[in-house]
């Protein structure tokens, strides 16, 4: 039996080169993403971290994306670069651009100075639909599906679906104690020969035997 796609190519698909297996194209060092996530873009795939905006290497936020997710065309990831002040009167950026101006705000350390939200985390399993926007510091969690158009403002919990703007939860997708077993199986850290082995199970909807599995 085959043991499925090489996570190192970067197009899975011979025929169609408008997706790639994101690992292998990324290019900055703090963007992590798992194997065999895959990235599908109408125009090019190998762009994708023109998506990634306002991502600066001072700031020191990461966005790290699990192993198994689905990222459509036109996904936004929002960096923690994007933030302003909001308590002042003005919410305009003076210091950064210097000649003076710097000088309300001397010592002052900016990456603390504006609002920083932590790292943006993506879990494993997750499917994010078209032209959804993601905002900094969000945690989705494994299992999670994002709507088409959503704007994810909070986290979302594991095997939740969400949806809009912002993204409000619609449901999960499994109960609570099914949920708990399908993280404590965490079956994307599996050998890939144990996941091949298990694929049936993996597209069913049988959580006790992917469990006893």
């Amino acid at each position: 039996m085959s043991q499925g796609p090489d996570p190192g190519v970067v197009y899975p698909l011979e025929q169609y080169h408008k997706l790639v297996f994101l690992k292998n194209i990324i290019t900055r060092k703090n963007i992590e993403v798992g194997d065999f996530t895959y990235y599908d873009d109408f125009e090019d795939p190998l762009a994708f971290e023109k998506n990634v905006l306002y991502h600066f290497d001072f700031i020191g936020d990461k966005l790290i994306i699990g192993k198994f997710c689905a990222i459509a065309s036109g996904v936004k990831f929002i960096m923690n670069g994007a933030n302003h002040e909001i308590e002042p009167i003005s919410t305009f950026p003076f210091a950064i651009f210097g000649n003076g101006w710097e000088k309300i705000n001397e010592g002052a350390d900016l990456t603390k100075k504006y609002p920083y939200k932590g790292d943006t985390i993506i879990g494993n399993d997750v499917w994010i639909g078209h032209d959804v926007t993601i905002m900094p510091g969000v945690k989705i969690g494994s299992g999670a599906i994002i709507g088409a158009k959503a704007v994810v403002t909070k986290d979302v919990p594991d095997y939740a679906i969400v949806g809009g703007n912002p993204a409000r939860l619609i449901r999960k997708r499994f109960d609570d104690k099914s949920i708990e077993l399908l993280l404590s199986v965490n079956w994307w850290n599996w050998p890939v020969e144990k996941i091949t082995e298990n694929l049936k199970l993996i597209n069913s909807n049988d959580v006790e035997s992917l469990r006893n599995a």
